[in-house]
């Protein structure tokens, strides 16, 4: 009989701060026109089903840049097959026949750039006031930079190009401390073979005693809430058989580009 999960969608409220950019690109010998906002508008309706919503648009014929907030339920394959797709629709039902590019980028951003989310994550010992400078010391092994996860680098495919971060946060349930050094090693271990068996790669992790931080490059199938989830169980499993998380977590997107690069756009 399948294990059953501990952690799922319906049961678990997440807190979350999710941003995907899209930039798209006309065939050539095609022009988007120069009037975007009514095809724009007509897309956007179809978007908010898809939990995807539009925040900010930057466009000329030559090429049109979209930021979106997203629900944690939408992976960036499904994103980008869902913008393109709806716009190329709503431009179509005017009557105009654009073609698309086959090649698109997306990206994740945040309020902060990759250098501080994978700086903060680092000097997790260092922010907390510890009383006992010997808990310090078991912790530090528990802290891992992970040089092989280079973040700043896209994913490309036969489609385009993907830079899909996103910073994870898991917090016991009652904020249970523990500085056992197995209990600690076995979600520093088990992590990184739960990211290696998903398709993700973790560039910076922190175990602390009631809670773990990860930056992750996450598989583009997959979803901020299917890699939240996949965490939760997983380690839940190996570290007691039970669940051991409160039931959320945080989950926020983070890049090369911060939202106030998006807003000063000036093409």
């Amino acid at each position: 009989m399948p294990l059953q999960p501990y952690y799922v969608p319906d049961a678990v409220t997440p807190c979350h701060k999710l941003r995907y950019g899209w930039a798209g690109w006309p065939t050539r010998g095609t022009q988007f026109p120069k009037e975007m906002e009514q095809y724009l508008s007509a897309a956007a309706e179809g978007w908010e089903k898809d939990g995807i919503r539009l925040l900010e648009t930057e466009f000329s014929p030559e090429c049109l840049l979209m930021t979106f907030s997203v629900r944690p339920n939408v992976a960036p394959t499904l994103f980008t097959a869902r913008v393109k797709g709806r716009l190329q629709h709503s431009l179509a039902g005017a009557g105009l026949r654009v073609k698309f590019s086959r090649k698109v980028a997306m990206r994740s951003i945040g309020e902060n750039h990759r250098e501080e989310v994978e700086a903060y994550i680092a000097s997790q010992i260092a922010n907390e006031s510890w009383c006992d400078p010997r808990i310090m010391e078991v912790l530090a092994p528990f802290t891992v930079t992970n040089p092989d996860a280079d973040l700043s680098a896209p994913t490309a495919t036969t489609s385009g190009r993907y830079w899909y971060n996103v910073h994870l946060i898991l917090v016991t349930e009652g904020r249970w401390r523990c500085s056992e050094i197995p209990w600690l090693t076995k979600i520093r271990d088990q992590s990184f073979r739960i990211a290696e068996k998903k398709g993700h790669g973790i560039s910076r992790l922190s175990v602390m005693p009631e809670h773990v931080h990860l930056s992750v490059r996450g598989n583009l199938e997959h979803s901020p809430q299917e890699i939240a989830l996949a965490f939760q169980n997983n380690l839940s499993y190996c570290l007691a058989k039970a669940p051991v998380w409160r039931v959320t977590y945080y989950v926020g997107t983070f890049g090369e580009y911060d939202m106030n690069a998006v807003r000063t756009w000036d093409g």
